[in-house]
């Protein structure tokens, strides 16, 4: 049985390769760009749950003639006037209807609801994955895994539940007006004014249940990501003591979410209890009637029978195909909620005739740029800046100056407002992304790490880097010093131990150093270092200036730093303000000027860096 578990397992791989297409932006396209991919073992579902249907109507029919047999035939008679359709009956029991039954099981078990479940999840991962830094830094980023997460079930159980409920409708209603038809057509008025009653509620509540759907779906987002918030800046949150004030934070959108959650289910319960008393009257209009008929001699036991059994059938599976219907439309509101943020196309994308970014000698032109982050001025204005192959330039400015800016405009987070930017002749804009931030090492201001082992927060930049590659690049970083000493709570040691949520296990100035250790081993032309020691201590820092240095050899660097000290031995300073060049020069140069430089010199203790250990 295994076996043919696993055969039945491995048909549908939620990682098959696919053309790339964005999911779409329109409910039906986006339902369909999922279902093309899996068409085949849906189309089973349905064959095999219209053959379940076939059956059990059929069985339904001969009960009643069975009824009439025993009627009307003698114990004696029975088997030799009805044996074979008995034993025909018996196979269908025995044999067909499991069969086709477990069929009908394991593909939706064992191929549909896993493979389309998770194919949906991956690709649409893979697609936010995409996005540009804006789109999540505008948003909850648990809100947008939600929102993932939630999306690939919904998706798969209202098109499962769709095939189910189509034979519901297909099967057995038709099933039932054929078969009182051929009792006596007056069994199909009470048949008939049920289907009416019963669309008729269907189509008043279905719509409400949908549209509060998604606005409860939007509600369970947002209550995840505020939860998450809270989780991920949980020393803050102790910082400042304020575990109430997150408790409110919390509650304010659990109180939401609750009232929402009444919302859609007052519909639910009014169109149940509508629907209780609907099958009430049915069943006993039409036990009335059919008695009725069968006293007038109209109609026989067996059929008679057959009408009510069927009716009682169709009764019960009308709730489940309520619920099956509710299902569907709370389904679909969390799709639509969820198409709305995953199925957003991507505001900085590679161009068709990209090509990758070939940096031989890492020459750096500023030429002529704009950024206003969308605005009408502000930032970046009309800045043309070359920097030298192998030139460590130092970029000096108060806070807000736009340092930084300029810094995530070369690494391509943002696409420009005019200008361009080249790297040995070659428009960034004109390149792919990977390729470009491949040839860029940099150590960020923010030194989050990936809640992973030690050794692949090292390796990120490098696929494939040894273990001992690893050593190598954070013994440089004097990052030995703490990680043999590392230990996780499933006992992990060393390299192998685990940093906690964004690196939280270690301190700020371990973090950095195992991100200078992951630059180091990346081993890029270009390299940008952004505030990349202002979480080490002065003894420390002192002590990898020579590693650091030693990386920088042959190298372009772009070198950011408010400690004037890390950077005086830069072969040019950039001294910038409100998003414009307003000095340039070495350190001496700039100290004589008696400029802006001078000002935030004078402001400081000065270095402890010898200028010319990197000149």
């Amino acid at each position: 049985m295994n076996t043919v578990f696993s055969y039945l397992e491995n048909i549908v791989s939620p990682f098959k390769p696919h053309d790339g297409t964005p999911p779409p932006s329109e409910l039906n396209a986006f339902y369909w760009h999922f279902i093309r991919q899996i068409w085949k073992p849906l189309a089973w579902l349905m064959a095999f749950g219209f053959v379940v249907s076939i059956i059990e109507v059929a069985l339904f029919e001969y009960l009643g003639r069975i009824i009439d047999y025993l009627n009307t035939t003698g114990p004696d008679q029975l088997l030799a006037d009805h044996g074979g359709e008995l034993i025909w009956m018996l196979v269908v029991v025995v044999l067909l209807r499991p069969l086709f039954g477990a069929g009908h099981t394991m593909i939706k078990f064992q191929i549909i609801e896993p493979a389309m479940t998770n194919l949906i999840r991956w690709q649409t991962h893979k697609h936010v994955l995409g996005q540009s830094l804006t789109y999540f830094n505008n948003d909850f980023a648990g809100r947008i895994a939600n929102k993932i997460i939630q999306t690939g079930p919904s998706l798969r159980g209202s098109v499962v539940s769709l095939i189910d409920a189509i034979w519901f409708v297909l099967i057995y209603v038709a099933a039932a007006i054929y078969l009182f038809l051929g009792v006596d057509a007056w069994l199909i008025l009470p048949l008939a004014g049920w289907l009416v009653v019963y669309v008729a509620l269907l189509v008043h509540f279905v719509p409400k249940i949908k549209d509060r759907s998604a606005v409860m779906s939007e509600a369970r987002s947002s209550l995840t990501g505020r939860i998450v918030d809270s989780y991920t800046n949980i020393l803050t949150v102790k910082l400042f003591a304020a575990g109430r004030k997150e408790e409110a934070y919390t509650r304010a959108s659990l109180e939401d979410h609750t009232r929402k959650f009444h919302d859609i289910l007052r519909p639910i319960s009014q169109m149940v209890i509508l629907l209780w008393i609907v099958n009430g009257i049915f069943i006993a209009s039409l036990s009335a009637l059919g008695i009725s008929l069968w006293q007038s001699g109209l109609v026989t036991v067996g059929s008679l029978t057959l009408a009510i059994t069927l009716s009682v059938r169709i009764v019960n599976m009308s709730a489940w195909i309520m619920w099956i219907t509710t299902d569907i439309f709370e389904n679909v509101g969390t799709v639509q909620e969820g198409m709305q943020t995953i199925s957003k196309p991507h505001t900085l994308v590679d161009r068709k005739d990209a090509k990758p970014l070939a940096v031989s000698r890492g020459e750096i032109i500023f030429d002529k740029i704009r950024f206003h982050y969308g605005k009408d001025k502000g930032v970046i204005e009309d800045l043309s800046l070359q920097i030298a192959p192998g030139e460590k330039v130092g970029l000096v400015g108060r806070s807000g100056a736009g340092k930084s800016t300029l810094v995530n405009l070369l690494m391509r987070f943002y696409d420009l407002e005019g200008g361009r930017i080249l790297i040995d002749g070659q428009d960034i804009a004109g390149v792919t992304q990977d390729s470009l931030r491949a040839q860029i090492g940099m150590v960020t201001q923010d030194t989050s790490l990936l809640h992973r082992s030690v050794l692949d927060n090292i390796v990120y930049g490098r696929s494939g880097a040894s273990r001992e590659e690893a050593l190598r690049a954070a013994e440089k970083a004097h990052a030995l010093s703490f990680i043999p000493d590392l230990e996780d709570f499933r006992g992990r040691r060393g390299l192998d131990a685990h940093v906690g949520e964004r690196g939280v296990k270690l301190s700020g100035g371990q973090r950095q150093r195992i991100a200078i250790a992951r630059v180091l081993l990346k081993d890029a032309p270009i390299l940008v270092l952004d505030e990349a020691t202002s979480a080490l201590d002065s003894e420390v820092e002192a002590a990898i200036q020579e590693s650091l240095f030693d990386l920088m050899k042959d190298k372009t660097v772009i070198a950011i730093a408010h400690r004037l000290s890390t950077i005086a031995a830069m072969d040019r300073l950039i001294i910038m303000d409100q998003g414009r060049i307003i000095e340039t020069g070495s350190h001496q140069a700039l100290l004589q000027k008696g400029g802006v430089y001078a000002q935030l010199w004078n402001r400081q203790s000065g270095g402890f860096l010898d200028p010319a250990a990197v000149a």
